[in-house]
């Protein structure tokens, strides 16, 4: 017997069924006596037939629960059904007839309580004779058994087992030979049923979907009976024979692989993936006959685990006559009828069995065979790879410590390998890691710097450039690993590759410095990361390519466009800008760059349609500095052309210039300052300008510019030049006292006041300006006077008439009508005022019948006038009062008056040129007081209102 490269091990423990004697009924040694001639298993029984007929169930505490008889004569054969609750037997009746198939239906019972006989089948060979039974099988469909005859026929019988059909068919196949038939299996391919037979010299399969059974030779060898059997998935279902030589198997129309088991064979089953065979002792030679089943006095009982390719367990037996399998165990039946457990140990006295013998690759597919679990599968991978790292065998180690990866904590196998210093075993269970997904940041600066310590730049390349979708370690720690490695090549392709603008910049700049590089990269950003790139990185740029980087700072404060597409956040669609960024926050960026920056700054004021007030301060300043630092005559006018054109733009776009005055002042730029003051209307600051730097020509200059804009300026003006103690300053004084004299802009005693405080003045100077003065104040005199007078006549008048409107009778003697100038008739309406009209016409054109309507629009006048002066009056007394309250109450009177010269309170009185005058109308000066008696001028006109009819 040889069993080539087949591992032996003792994975059953024997052990005797033995029965408890302290349970009740029936057991075991009840009917240990008989004579049985079969058995089965199935359903959580074991079953027995004997000699007497009689079946007999036995159940997990080797109680026989049951017994009955099933046949007159003997039980040949017993078939239970895995998948249903049926059991077929083959009995005998009656002596010298064929024998008879019964189908119980295990889940009934008859009257006397036995199961439920649903069928009965006499078995009649092809050739009618009575013959034994050799072999029966019965398909898990309920629609077919089979019968094998010693003379060599099979019967197939289709229909529902479970029912005596009359349309159940009866199959006689055709085997060509005149022996025993030792084995029938069933086997399905979809819904075509198929056949299996076995003799001792052939192998044959039928087609039972054909009309006729086809029949196929599979093989010219054969085997004894009990020597066949089918097996699970585990060996893709195949017919398996068990020869002298080998073990066969079979498909419907093919044979199979086969395994080498030397010697005679009497007894083969198959057992959840194992197969169970059973030896003849080499020292007997007599085989045990086919209707006893009784074997030699020792058998050797050997089980094959088929899937690990290994003994499970081999034993030699006494007289071995059946092998049957249930409740997780193999139960030997011996000559003696006794039963003995093979009881199959736990799988982790398997592994420890294994693992004494340093069988980790055996243990690891014992397990995944038996479904230990991924937490029993990664203990194995450990001590596997920790036996073989112990041998020093790191390569193979690595390897399983691999498969322990997202269970095992990866710090136990790099800390091992670390210290071995074993960095191409670390390195592939590095990239392992980061396959799964399962790699941290650590474990990505590791690895990088594995692969540039082995300078290993092809595998770098293949991990960075790891596509999109099966990344799987931090993009950032190995950009930082890359450029600490000096490795920055890598590192720009790495944060290129995955957008990580901030760590390609900054390898570009501070690591390669390549500026042209770093600044065409920005460029294909889109706006928002290009404006926070350059507000970083704009010094390092402006400093080293200026030009360049100013025209990157240009577009992006006007019409910044990505120079390429963007493949930012997966999109390949061209990013439209829409905003631009404030000039004001890059100025500190051309700090050491004052050229460029000139050049930005000119930009923007060109392109904008209104520049920030910094931004023009700024240009405004820099061209000041410049001005003030060149000793080129033409570069200063230039720049003081560029300066004025710049001031002028902030002028008429309304900015506030205080700014820019200051820098003006501080940088001495006079046509700035000038211009300021002169667009500010600063009128007074311009003079005082001139003052200070003496410049007296311009200061009259001035005053003939802006004197009508602020009167004040040539007072100013004479005030200036009457101090001037050591200068000549007749002529300017002459010419302010002409221009005071024409418009009469000061009284001429303040003048002779102003211009005694110079003794250089004498009254040449003055008498023309003095004489004309005296003149004109002489006639203004005089014309007041005889307005005076003639206001007296006409109150005068106004008295008597209404002194005779109270004390005499009016007579009306009027003949015509006032308005339509006709004849007066009946009935007419008379006034006081002598305006006499007909009825018709004055309620016509009257619109008011208390008025006369000539007079009307006269009186009208007058009474505004009236109610005017009480106004002003009023408003007089009030602005009076309240400048005295505030007078006395404020800390600071200066301010108070000084508040009100402002308003213009105390200017000096001017009266309107005279009234319009009429009988009975003047007109009162604004401002002034009239010389006509208010009272009189109020009666005389409610009297005129007064009408007669």
């Amino acid at each position: 017997m040889a069993f080539i490269q087949w591992r032996r091990f003792n994975f059953f423990n024997k052990q005797p069924a033995f029965v408890n004697g302290s349970v009740p009924g029936r057991t075991w040694n009840t009917i240990k006596e008989n004579n049985f001639l079969c058995s089965t298993c199935g359903r959580g029984f074991l079953l027995f037939g004997d000699s007497q007929g009689y079946i007999h169930f036995v159940n997990n505490s080797f109680q026989v629960i049951s017994s009955f008889r099933a046949f007159e004569i003997v039980v040949t054969h017993l078939f239970q059904l895995k998948q249903h609750h049926m059991l077929a037997g083959v009995g005998v009746d009656e002596e010298g007839i064929n024998p008879v198939i019964r189908v119980w239906n295990l889940d009934k019972r008859d009257k006397l309580g036995n199961p439920f006989c649903c069928r009965v089948q006499p078995t009649i060979p092809a050739s009618n004779v009575p013959t034994e039974v050799t072999v029966f099988a019965v398909h898990e469909n309920l629609s077919l058994m089979a019968v094998g005859f010693t003379q060599g026929s099979i019967v197939v019988y289709k229909g529902d087992i479970a029912k005596d059909r009359l349309t159940n068919k009866t199959i006689h196949l055709t085997t060509d030979v005149v022996e025993p038939i030792t084995g029938l299996s069933f086997y399905s391919i979809g819904k075509t049923p198929y056949l299996f037979a076995s003799t001792e010299r052939c192998v044959m399969s039928f087609n039972l979907q054909d009309k006729v059974a086809k029949k196929n030779v599979l093989d010219n060898r054969g085997c004894p009976l009990h020597c066949s059997m089918m097996s699970n998935a585990e060996l893709d279902n195949q017919f398996v024979i068990t020869a002298t030589d080998a073990v066969y198997l079979y498909l419907p129309d093919s044979r199979g692989p086969c395994f080498v088991f030397e010697g005679e064979k009497v007894l083969a089953r198959w057992y959840n993936g194992y197969l169970i065979l059973v030896y003849k002792d080499r020292s007997k030679g007599s085989v045990p006959s086919t209707s006893t089943m009784r074997m030699p006095d020792k058998n050797m009982v050997t089980i094959y685990d088929m899937k690990q390719k290994l003994i499970a367990y081999s034993s030699p037996l006494p007289g071995v006559q059946e092998v049957l399998y249930e409740w997780g165990s193999v139960f030997v039946l011996t000559a003696d009828n006794n039963l003995i457990c093979l009881q199959e140990i736990d799988i982790h006295q398997k592994l420890e069995m294994l693992f004494k013998k340093n069988l980790y690759s055996l243990a690891v597919n014992l397990a995944k065979s038996q479904d230990l679990g991924k937490e029993g599968l990664i203990d194995i991978f450990k001590q596997y790879g920790d036996h073989l790292y112990s041998k020093g065998d790191y390569d193979t180690a690595i390897i399983q410590y691999i498969k322990t990866i997202g269970h095992l904590e990866p710090s136990y196998i790099i800390r091992k390998f670390l210290d071995a210093q074993r960095i191409h075993n670390l390195t592939t269970y590095l990239e392992a890691l980061h396959g799964r997904g399962l790699a941290n940041e650590d474990h990505t600066t590791l690895l990088l710097n594995c692969f540039t310590k082995l300078k290993d730049v092809k595998n770098l390349n293949k991990f960075i450039m790891t596509p999109h979708t099966e990344l799987h370690f931090d993009v950032e720690t190995a950009i930082r690993v890359c450029r600490q490695a000096g490795y920055y090549e890598h590192a720009l392709q790495l944060a290129e590759k995955h957008s990580k603008h901030k760590w390609y910049l900054k390898i570009q700049l501070e690591d390669a410095r390549e500026y042209s590089k770093a600044l065409s990269y920005i460029r294909k950003l889109p706006f928002t990361e290009a404006e926070n790139t350059i507000k970083q990185y704009g010094k390092v740029l402006v400093h080293n390519v200026p030009r360049e980087a100013t025209q990157l700072l240009k577009t992006l404060c006007t019409d910044y466009q990505p120079t390429e597409e963007s493949n930012v956040g997966g999109s390949s669609t061209r990013l439209k800008s829409t905003a631009k960024s404030n000039g004001e926050e890059f100025i500190h960026i051309f700090v050491n760059s004052p050229n460029m920056l000139v050049e930005f700054l000119e930009h923007l004021i060109k392109v904008e349609g209104k520049a920030s007030a910094t931004v023009c301060n700024t240009l405004l300043e820099i061209y000041l500095h410049k001005m003030n630092q060149t000793d080129s005559m033409k570069e200063k006018a230039s720049l003081e052309e560029k300066t004025l054109k710049l001031l002028e733009d902030m002028s008429s776009k309304k900015y506030e210039t205080d700014q820019a005055l200051v820098l003006c002042q501080m940088l001495n730029f006079k046509r700035g300052i000038l211009y300021l003051y002169e667009a500010a209307g600063l009128y007074q600051q311009i003079l005082r300008y001139h003052m200070d730097h003496e410049t007296y020509g311009l200061v009259v200059e001035t005053c003939r510019r802006h004197g009508d804009k602020d009167k004040t300026l040539w007072q100013h003006a004479l005030t200036y030049f009457a101090q001037q103690r050591d200068v000549d300053c007749k002529q300017y004084i002459t010419q302010v006292l002409t221009h005071i004299d024409k418009h009469d802009l000061l009284p001429p005693l303040l003048v002779i006041q102003l211009l005694s405080r110079n003794p250089s003045a004498t009254l040449a100077v003055v008498k023309d300006y003095i004489l004309r003065r005296i003149r004109q104040e002489t006639e203004e005199i005089n014309k007041y006077e005889q307005s005076i007078a003639g206001y007296r006549e006409e109150t005068e008048k106004m008295k008597t008439n209404i002194h005779e409107l109270k004390t005499s009778a009016t007579i009306f003697q009027e003949t015509k009508c006032s308005l339509c100038n006709h004849d007066l008739e009946l009935p007419t309406v008379h006034f006081l005022c002598q305006h006499s009209y007909h009825q018709h016409c004055f309620e016509s054109y009257a619109e008011n019948e208390d008025e006369c309507p000539v007079c009307t629009g006269h009186n009208r006048k007058i009474m505004e006038n009236l109610r005017e002066q009480e106004q002003a009056l009023a408003s007089s007394l009030d602005l009076q009062r309240q400048f005295a309250s505030q007078l006395k109450t404020s800390r600071d009177g200066f301010s108070v008056i000084a508040d009100y010269f402002s308003k213009g309170v105390f200017n000096k009185l001017t009266l309107l040129s005279d009234m319009e005058k009429s009988p009975g109308n003047s007109r009162v000066p604004s401002g002034g007081a009239s010389l006509i008696d208010p009272s009189l001028q109020k009666e005389l006109l409610m009297m005129q209102q007064a009408n007669m009819t």
